[in-house]
């Protein structure tokens, strides 16, 4: 009877203390929390709101000149300065769009009646964000991996960044495909590891870090298939980390690259690259995350559209929004319509508007064309390593 009495008494202790330390457990991961946990929500459920994207803007002052001067436009801080002006005031944006990527420079900069450009987008009731990483870098070998470069200093920079009106930060890892040994576990595991401790410093700091591991459309003839297994693999491990470095995944964006085919593969039809990044995503994005804005990746102004309406319409009840952070599938007809001259900068702001709303409405599933942008080949752009100014 003793016996069983301490054996009952012992087995109350033990569910006793299993149920402490599950309590220790929660306070714990709840201290993980940033103190801006809720405000971090609050502004990711705002920028994946259905129906709205991200305008990426974030490009360094190297390549906007280097596409300033593609029309015939000089790369000065004055022009660079008149281009995102074009962009931030298109009347009826935030109609369409409810974040902004900006390059540093963007982000202290005025228009020219003296308002700071992240009024001018709050007006429109567009959020201001900020690239925060300073380039790629090769990694050792001969395959041009890369790794990205920026987590130093990077608390500080959040907070100033903060300071001036950014609601939100950008940090793009590349994942090269294609060639023999690529990825290597090297590079996987070292821009899973820059991702995640940039978006533990930037929540801890106030920012939504948008977590970008772009598996880059490239040369080759691999496969859709291809890309699919090897960004599922890059997302378990990416995801693994986030969890391990105590972030908000409700307090994030992701912004992953569509599964397409090799460039020297034939083009995959949009039903095929829905279905596939649809069940790449089903399997390895959790439900938290409130976003997965896709980024265009290449693609024409009109493919970029009409592949995003069938994602949502290959999977409408999706557990986050589909929608889109897309650059030159906003920008290039944009830029050479203006093309500097002051005569086409209503022109511009309308085109910019029009794609806008085109892309709107295929994250809602809703997009009937036609495409403002009918046709058009691959934008695609030279791999950038180096420094933030490049």
């Amino acid at each position: 009877m003793q016996v069983a009495m301490q054996r009952k008494t012992a087995g109350l202790t033990g569910r006793s203390q299993s149920r402490t330390q599950v309590r220790v457990y929660a306070k714990a991961l709840n201290s993980m929390e940033s103190p801006f946990a809720e405000e971090l929500k609050k502004t990711a459920a705002y920028i994946s709101q259905k129906g709205k994207g991200i305008l990426a803007s974030d490009e360094s002052n190297a390549t906007t000149g280097k596409r300033l001067e593609s029309v015939g436009v000089e790369n000065t801080e004055t022009n660079r300065r008149d281009w995102r002006q074009l962009l931030y005031t298109a009347p009826g944006l935030g109609q369409y769009i409810s974040g902004a990527i900006m390059f540093e420079e963007t982000l202290y900069q005025k228009a020219r009646d003296g308002q700071q450009f992240v009024d001018l987008l709050l007006a429109q009731g567009i959020y201001p964000g900020i690239k925060v990483d300073t380039g790629l870098q090769i990694l050792p070998g001969d395959k041009g991996e890369t790794t990205t470069q920026g987590l130093d200093g990077l608390a500080d920079r959040c907070k100033a960044y903060r300071k001036q009106g950014a609601r939100f930060a950008k940090w793009r890892a590349v994942i090269k495909i294609g060639e023999a040994g690529c990825p290597s576990t090297t590079a996987v595991l070292e821009n899973a590891h820059g991702l995640a401790r940039y978006a533990q410093i930037c929540q801890e700091n106030g920012l939504v870090p948008i977590v970008e591991p772009e598996v880059t459309l490239g040369p080759g003839d691999y496969s859709i298939e291809e890309t699919a297994f090897w960004s599922e693999r890059v997302y378990s491990h990416v995801f693994r980390l986030l969890n391990e470095y105590g972030v908000v995944l409700e307090g994030i964006l992701l912004k992953p690259n569509m599964c397409l085919p090799g460039l020297d593969a034939p083009v995959a039809s949009p039903k095929l690259v829905a279905e596939v990044t649809t069940r790449t995503m089903l399997r390895s994005i959790p439900p938290a995350v409130p976003g997965i804005h896709f980024l265009s990746g290449g693609m024409s102004e009109e493919e970029s559209t009409l592949n995003l309406q069938a994602l949502n319409e290959a999977c409408p009840q999706a557990p986050w929004a589909l929608t889109f952070s897309y650059g030159r599938a906003l920008q290039s007809s944009t830029l050479k319509t203006w093309a500097g001259k002051e005569s086409q900068w209503n022109a511009a702001q309308e085109i910019l508007v029009k794609l806008a709303k085109a892309n709107s409405e295929a994250s809602t599933g809703s997009f009937k064309g036609p495409h403002p942008v009918p046709g058009g080949g691959r934008i695609l752009q030279a791999l950038r390593t180096g420094g933030a100014g490049k």
